[in-house]
């Protein structure tokens, strides 16, 4: 066990946590654990280096003249159906990157303000800083208003009511929307009033990629340089290299959702569409979810019943302090395998200090061995059946009928995702036909009304057949 143990702990490389955002203001965090990241912000490839490279100081954006009145000025273009010659967007080969606007000041709203005034929908993203710090924090909003790139600075002081109001009235588009809303949510309880989501139109086109970076490329021949993907977006100054990707992110939504549009359209799927954007915008009103009592339960925690129980909860816990103080995320103190491995050696029957000597926290080793030292035996000290247990929560068991039921639906569902194209996942997740072979006449009330319509012809669902099993 001591073997394995070393060539476990005796790396300083951890991978990102299992688990895991109000403030425009300089930054009172929200109280809560760090939502989980997606996907396009992923872990750093060293996530135990905790030496950042300081980026280059940028020169600051200066505002531009006022742009000539929108019938004279060049409009966002629609990109041609078939993909074009690969080209790379950077700020110094390849497409260049679009002008912007970079507003650090009250007064620098002034001309996002106005251009709002004049349109009824915006391109929009967001920047966030959640693989940097403790719990997360909107660093930069973008926009695309009226054929204009606006970079609004977050991490500066900025009366910004004026601009959650006005963004309430307009139609976004946005690219895999379920992350922003969740977050702006939770910034300022803000809800958009209509979406396009083009990572959700790529879906119910049944394309194999759906990243924005990968449709750029299918449809308009463009490669998004990817290297600032995992920045420190909370860093100022910013660099030039992070201001023009940043503004890449929703320069081509436009041209994208009439590109999406137009395949939809002739599939008769913007309904669809539709259906699915109110229900991500009332999904993503519900915030990322908060501290749990049980969340210290990683890993084979379920299978420990042992001192090994105790000792995970108390050295989760310990980690999870060290973040906070620190203002890191938690797998950047140390990662899961390393909690959970201490653990199983306790279990297993191993001395605390012959499996502490073989733990590497890397250059924090001084700083943190002792307290973990001091966690370690805390939880040795607890009876592991003092600790708090998972809710109870109902287990589901099928009869023989109803898992036949199940078998069909899922035969009916296949056949119909086959007719249409798509993903049966998208049509029904495999707990959705679990609910539905018990309840039949759940099925209007669980999918959408485009799913339910695919699989409403199945005899299972059909009222005369919908009685106990």
């Amino acid at each position: 066990m001591l073997k394995r143990l070393l060539s476990l702990f005796s790396r300083s490389d951890s991978t990102a946590p299992e688990d895991v955002p109000p403030p425009p203001e300089p930054a009172p965090r929200p109280a809560g654990r760090r939502p989980r990241s997606r996907g396009r912000r992923r872990a750093p490839d060293d996530p135990a280096q905790l030496t950042l490279e300081t980026p280059a100081a940028a020169p600051r954006q200066t505002p531009r003249p006022p742009a000539p009145p929108a019938a004279d000025r060049p409009r966002v273009t629609m990109a041609p159906a078939a993909p074009a010659p690969v080209r790379t967007a950077t700020a110094t080969t390849g497409e260049r990157p679009p002008r912007f606007l970079l507003i650090d000041t009250p007064a620098g709203l002034d001309p996002l303000y106005a251009a709002l005034d004049r349109v009824d929908e915006v391109a929009m993203d967001t920047e966030a800083d959640n693989m940097f710090h403790y719990r997360t924090r909107v660093c930069l909003l973008q926009f695309l208003v009226d054929g204009e790139v606006y970079l609004v600075d977050l991490m500066t002081p900025l009366p910004l009511e004026p601009l959650w109001r006005r963004l309430a009235e307009k139609h976004l588009i946005m690219h895999g929307s379920d992350f922003d809303i969740r977050l702006l949510h939770d910034l300022c309880r803000f809800r958009p009033r209509s979406l396009f989501d083009t990572m959700l139109a790529a879906q119910l086109l049944n394309r194999p990629r759906v990243g924005l970076g990968a449709l750029l490329e299918q449809h308009f021949g463009l490669q998004l340089d990817k290297s600032s993907q995992k920045a420190n977006w909370s860093k100022r100054p910013l660099t030039s290299k992070l201001l023009d990707y940043a503004a890449l992110d929703v320069w081509h939504l436009p041209a994208l959702r009439d590109l999406l549009t137009r395949e939809l359209a002739a599939l008769d799927r913007l309904d669809w569409l539709d259906q699915q954007c109110r229900r991500q915008i009332e999904a993503g009103l519900t915030g990322f979810p908060r501290d749990e009592e049980t969340a210290w339960r990683i890993g084979p925690a379920d299978r420990l019943r042992g001192p090994g129980l105790a000792v995970l909860h108390a050295i989760w816990h310990w980690r999870e302090r060290w973040a906070e103080e620190l203002d890191t995320p938690p797998f950047k103190v140390c990662n899961n395998e390393l909690l959970v491995n201490i653990a199983l050696a306790i279990e297993q029957g191993d001395a605390p200090a012959s499996v502490l000597a073989q733990v590497n926290l890397g250059k924090r080793q001084p700083r943190l061995a002792p307290s973990l030292a001091a966690a370690l035996q805390e939880g040795l000290a607890r009876d592991p059946t003092t600790l708090p247990r998972r809710p109870r929560t109902e287990r589901i068991h099928l009869s023989q009928a109803e898992i036949d039921r199940q078998d069909r639906l899922k035969a009916h569902r296949d056949a119909a995702a086959a007719r249409v194209g798509l993903d049966p996942t998208l049509i029904a997740p495999r707990s959705t036909l679990v609910t539905l072979c018990r309840e039949p006449a759940s099925l209007d009330r669980i999918l959408l009304p485009w799913q339910a319509d695919l699989l409403r012809d199945a005899p299972d669902l059909r009222p005369a057949t919908a009685v106990p099993a």
